[in-house]
């Protein structure tokens, strides 16, 4: 049996975002598996019923394109077909189809990463109320700090008047 365990490193950087969601493509799922693309799409259409549009989808033109471009045509292939994408739902339903030990490993993984991912996006997000916070009492704390300017400019233009009277002793 081969090493189940892939370097996360490996894992993330087949992890894309496409229609503003994070897919593995079905080649890379493939090679993660150790199986042939060819073999997980005909898992995958034997049991169509358990992947609706937001586990899998099929990349249109215009996506497969930008993909493409994105890669020198060596690495990429030559693949004529588009690839399918599966989202981190049909990630776990591939599981159910794909009954190797391989697979199940390094779908285990693959659910480890993405709920890291998540947690580090969720840190993320509080980070930057806490930094918008942070800004807000800045701007409030200038906002004072001019009002004390502003009253000690208006205090220094006050001028003693002249026909005043002097306070104390008389000689």
């Amino acid at each position: 049996m081969q090493n189940s365990m892939r370097p996360n490193e490996t894992v993330l950087d087949k992890i894309y975002v496409i229609r503003n969601q994070k897919v593995l493509l079905d080649r890379d799922l493939a090679q993660l598996y150790g199986i042939e693309t060819k073999r997980l799409n005909e898992a995958v259409k034997r049991n169509l019923s358990r992947f609706p549009d937001d586990f899998m989808f099929q990349l249109n033109d215009v996506e497969f394109e930008t993909l493409k471009s994105q890669f020198a045509t060596s690495s990429w292939g030559g693949n004529r077909k588009r690839p399918f994408a599966f989202t981190e739902h049909g990630i776990l339903m591939l599981s159910s189809v794909i009954h190797s030990e391989l697979a199940i490993s390094v779908n285990i993984q693959i659910m480890r990463l993405f709920t890291q991912m998540r947690q580090r996006i969720m840190e993320h997000s509080e980070v930057q109320e806490k930094i918008h916070l942070l800004e807000q009492n800045v701007e409030n704390h200038d906002k004072n700090i001019e009002l004390v300017f502003s009253y000690l400019d208006e205090l220094n233009e006050v001028k003693p008047a002249e026909n005043r009277k002097p306070i104390g002793y008389k000689n």
